[in-house]
């Protein structure tokens, strides 16, 4: 009888934070898809909007090498991350994560090293929903300041809004950064 667990083959796991001393704004996702898994990008798949939304809102597209995309983040006080630490997840979409596999991220030391951090912004529900779930009841009081706010999803897999649509709601972005 075979007593040795099969190996997690469909386990992933996400990419440390984006982020500096100045970090105002965090944007969270739930946990990259196997595009940027592959590429180690945040919003890798072409198909995401992200990117051009924030080419849109604070001149970091997709024209511009990752890189560069990161520091024109950074220097407007724009920080990613995802709500997950690893998970479950056979393929790239959300709904294929099991939910009993979700392990978070560690957000009190997070915000214990960024005390700027005013706003937090999640891309699409189930980031939200994680989010309240797995990481909110474990959240010092320290942190009852910061406003948290669900976006519509950047993804392909999310139809149901236009760029047009999507970019209006990601405004909320830059209201938190001058806020």
């Amino acid at each position: 009888m075979n007593t040795v667990a099969p190996p997690d083959i469909d386990r992933v796991y996400s990419f440390p934070p984006i982020s500096a001393p100045n970090t105002k704004v965090l944007i969270l996702g739930s946990m990259p898809g196997e595009k940027s898994l592959q590429m180690n990008q945040y919003y890798a798949h072409p198909q995401n909007v992200l990117w051009r939304i924030m080419g849109d809102l604070v001149g970091a597209g997709r024209e511009l090498a990752y890189e560069e995309r990161v520091a024109k983040l950074l220097q407007v006080g724009i920080g990613m991350w995802e709500v997950l630490e690893s998970c479950h997840r056979p393929g790239s979409l959300d709904s294929a994560i099991n939910p009993m596999t979700m392990q978070p991220n560690d957000f009190n030391a997070f915000y214990a090293e960024h005390a700027k951090v005013t706003h937090v912004f999640f891309n699409g529900g189930l980031a939200a929903d994680a989010f309240r779930r797995r990481v909110k009841p474990l959240l010092s009081t320290d942190y009852d300041h910061i406003h948290y706010e669900r976006l519509p999803s950047t993804s392909p897999a999310h139809a149901s809004r236009n760029y047009q649509q999507k970019l209006d709601a990601w405004r909320r972005v830059i209201e938190g950064l001058s806020a």
